[in-house]
């Protein structure tokens, strides 16, 4: 017996349906110069549940190439992006090569919809790709100059060396507003403690970041400035009130979104004053659906924090379930640094939910038609981060449009005097220690003082110093007229205490933030850096010496008091 043509027509409408590959032979092409939102929404529409699932996924994988496990997540379940992390980063060959293989793989999909190839390169304290790229001043340097100028090339520069090496999303700017002297995680990641001084830096540094041809995204919503905790580590608890946070914390967010920027982190912190509860904001719906979309307006795409992190699991270890939540919480994505069978246990929670649960269903669409619209109006186009690399590029012309000069030109702008005692410094026959935990600043100082002892101590612990590296930098100390001090966190702080009962002339150039000076009122010479790198260290031998200028403005209301003539 022969079927009819309507019969045929829906067996093989079945068949299709069944084994997940409908409207294969209409695929949209998301190469195509169409509209991004028009195709994006067409694009969701013709996915089946493993591409509409796959897209929300941001993994992260070890060692310097990816495993053949993650390419095959790439390859059968579509996953949306993929984040590079500092230990996927150390020689740019190897980076490049390895985006070319990623987005080899997700291009061979039935859709090609490219991977988001996301990383930290904030500049400063954070440069998670290494290699031959730039060593910038910071966050707090930019803050010192105040200049929109110096954040836009900030923003440009980086994420023009990012694009060239195919990484086309940069989990930046921080705007965290930098109100608690506590708050070490962040620190001289931010650009300031005033809330409009950090919305005008974050601004122009996202604009830099999009002429550049990659997406910024703002982070960390909606304020790590005041936690004195680390969300890796733990919940931080913010006690605060909704007003300060709409009108501190929330405003380089209010102005962003005003302005298009494309990407939002949410972070794992817990605000209990304001939603009265202990759960984190990066699975609050209040911050996500009331206040990201609704209040604020963000029409972008919301992306977590690592939901490895402990401040998402400190109620829980299930981290299936914590994801679930996240997306129903109003993220469009979820970061998960590593482990496949975390990944696996991620993907099974989240595709059983999906069957059963037309709610989430929805939800999904809609956060898959964002992420799309997003890749559409980055990813296509000249201008766009290329997916497969040019490896020529690299080596050591690859810093070939005024990076070095800027960069350094910008460290010298944000040369904070705090105390000018005895500036500018001479070295005129002084028995000179230079003591700190970072060689470059014992290098470089030993260029401009080449008859200097060098003394080295450890950086870690971070918070606190050892014992007896404080006695043996005592002993030193003693043999010397002048001690140039390096002050960078807490341990060094506490090892600088020791030196105050010594009759010796205490230079201190500070990096990082400043903060600690507060605690050391005795010291009446001092300057601030806030970068690492070498350019960081020649502006502040350079300011000490009297050779240029320090115009530098810190960015902190409780070192005001500190700073300026003291003789």
């Amino acid at each position: 017996m022969g079927f009819s043509k309507k019969s045929v027509s829906i067996l093989i409408l079945l068949s299709i349906h069944i084994f997940g590959v409908e409207k294969a032979w209409s695929a949209p092409d998301f190469f195509s110069p169409r509209p991004a939102a028009d195709l994006a929404r067409e694009l969701v529409s013709s996915m089946n549940d493993t591409e509409l699932l796959g897209q929300v996924f941001m993994l992260g994988y070890f060692g310097r190439t990816p495993s053949p496990e993650t390419l095959r997540w790439i390859g059968e379940k579509k996953i949306g992006g993929i984040k590079i992390f500092g230990w996927n980063a150390e020689n740019l060959r190897d980076l490049t090569r390895s985006i070319t293989m990623l987005q080899q793989e997700a291009t061979e999909t039935r859709l090609s919809i490219p991977l988001l190839i996301a990383t930290d390169q904030e500049g400063g304290w954070v440069r998670h790709v290494k290699g031959e790229t730039s060593i910038t001043p910071g966050n707090m340097a930019l803050g010192a100059t105040a200049l929109p100028y110096d954040s836009y090339y900030t923003g440009y520069y980086i994420g023009d060396e990012l694009r060239r090496l195919g990484i086309n999303m940069n989990f930046a700017p921080t705007v965290d507003v930098y109100s608690n002297a506590e708050a070490h995680v962040i620190g001289p990641r931010a650009f300031a403690e005033d809330p409009v001084l950090t919305a005008n830096l974050a601004l122009a540094y996202y604009q830099g970041t999009r002429d550049a041809g990659v997406i910024a995204t703002a982070k960390h919503f909606p304020g790590h400035g005041s936690a004195t905790e680390d969300s890796h580590g733990t919940l931080p608890l913010i006690s605060t009130s909704w007003e300060t946070l709409w009108e501190r914390d929330l405003l380089p967010y209010r102005i962003l979104v005003k302005n298009g920027v494309p990407a939002i982190m949410s972070s794992h912190l817990a605000f209990p004053d304001i939603v009265d509860q202990q759960t984190p904001a990066s699975l609050s719906p209040f911050f996500l659906k009331d206040i990201i979309r609704d209040k604020l307006g963000f029409q972008g795409m919301v992306i977590t924090d690592d939901m490895r992190m402990h401040g998402v699991l400190q109620n829980s270890n299930d981290i299936p379930e914590a994801c679930l939540q996240a997306i129903e919480a109003g993220n469009d994505m979820i970061m998960i640094s590593h482990d496949h069978q975390i990944h696996q246990e991620v993907w099974d929670r989240l595709y059983t939910e999906l069957q059963k649960n037309s709610s989430f269903r929805q939800d999904l669409e809609r956060s898959v038609e964002r992420i799309l619209r997003i890749k559409l109006e980055y990813l296509r186009g000249e201008e766009a981060a290329p997916l497969f690399p040019d490896q020529q590029e690299l080596g050591p012309n690859f810093l070939v449009n005024g990076e070095n000069d800027f960069f350094f030109n910008q460290a010298c702008r944000s040369v904070s005097v705090i105390r000018d005692g005895l500036l500018p410094f001479e070295d005129d026959g002084r028995s000179i220690l230079l003591a700190g935990q970072l060689n470059t600043f014992l290098r470089i100082g030993k260029e401009f003082f080449p008859g200097a002892d060098t003394f080295h101590f450890p950086y870690s612990p971070f918070y606190q110093a050892e014992e007896e590296e404080e006695a043996r930098l005592l002993r030193a100390a003693r043999s010397y007229d002048t001690i140039i001090y390096l002050l960078a966190n807490p341990n060094s702080a506490e090892v600088l205490h020791s030196l105050e009962r010594l009759d010796k002339e205490i230079v201190v150039l500070s990096v990082l933030t400043p903060v600690y000076l507060t605690e050391l009122p005795w010291i009446d010479t001092a300057l601030a850096i806030y970068g690492t790198g070498r350019d960081s260290f020649y502006a502040g031998f350079a300011a000490l010496t009297g050779m240029i200028p320090a115009y530098g403005e810190v960015p902190i209301r409780a070192l005001r008091a500190f700073q300026g003539k003291q003789h």
